[in-house]
């Protein structure tokens, strides 16, 4: 066996694109697309798109203007425990969600290293916490220094959870943030019981096999899988804007992983 299964990380409006397209499941984003702001007391609500629905992943769980390191904790607390009941509503049991939200969880400057990294810490137990009491499982997902100042690499982040004393909480491979910050793919065979969730793309987040793409996604899931990992894998791609063009691109994509995932035994 190779993988479980193969997706897509997508929002409302490409969601039917995603499933004609023959992905195995639908990696639903949680920030302003599942969980949309109201007038109610949590200030959350669902998006009725998704009444119904049963997803094993999400993804984007923060919102960029709820500052994780300096906003009251009380107000953390607040958005969790708001949101990921909405999540749960529509997860399957045990659902992973991926705990990346760069601009959420960028430390100030002036901030130290240590300071931020103590934050996140106790931020990471909440949202671990709040997640276990509604059957879901965070997995913290590396950044590249382009898009936070906090945990880069696969090995820094297992590091830091070991550090930390924080348990519980697997990491994700993110084929785009291991290439902008150069980070080996042996380590995912060296930590590969760590891994908790793939994302998946080609150069640029481009679709699989677009032009100026290349085949270090396939090297990316060799070395996942040598690791031991055999869960779920995403796509996370910038898709073309014309709905058509992207159902084309995303069942191209697809079919990509389909033949390097049959490879892998």
């Amino acid at each position: 066996m190779s993988f479980t299964g193969f997706g897509v990380v997508a929002g409302a409006a490409l969601t039917e694109a995603v499933r004609r397209a023959g992905a195995d499941h639908v990696e639903p984003t949680i920030a302003g697309n599942l969980a949309v702001p109201s007038d109610d007391v949590s200030g959350w609500t669902r998006n009725e798109v998704y009444a119904g629905g049963r997803f094993g992943s999400f993804a984007i769980l923060v919102p960029g203007d709820l500052r994780l390191l300096t906003a009251d904790p009380d107000a953390v607390r607040a958005y969790f425990a708001a949101v990921l009941p909405i999540v749960r509503s529509v997860a399957e049991p045990g659902a992973k969600i991926v705990f990346g939200s760069g601009t959420a969880r960028t430390a100030p400057g002036g901030m130290s290293g240590a300071e931020a990294l103590r934050r996140f810490a106790e931020v990471l137990r909440t949202a671990r916490d709040t997640a276990a009491a509604s059957d879901l499982r965070i997995v913290l997902e590396p950044l590249s220094r382009s898009e936070t100042n906090v945990l880069h690499s696969v090995a820094e982040t297992v590091r830091f959870l070991d550090e930390a004393g924080v348990d519980g909480v697997d990491v994700v491979a993110d084929l785009f943030h291991i290439r902008n910050e150069g980070e080996s793919l042996d380590v995912l065979r060296e930590l590969g019981t760590r891994i908790g969730h793939v994302h998946v793309s080609d150069r640029d987040r481009r679709p699989l096999g677009a032009d100026g793409g290349d085949d270090v996604w396939r090297d990316f899931l060799a070395a996942v899988h040598d690791g031991g990992y055999r869960g779920s894998v995403s796509l996370e791609c910038n898709w073309s804007g014309d709905p058509t063009a992207a159902e084309a691109e995303i069942r191209r994509s697809l079919d990509l992983l389909r033949r390097s995932g049959a490879e892998l035994v």
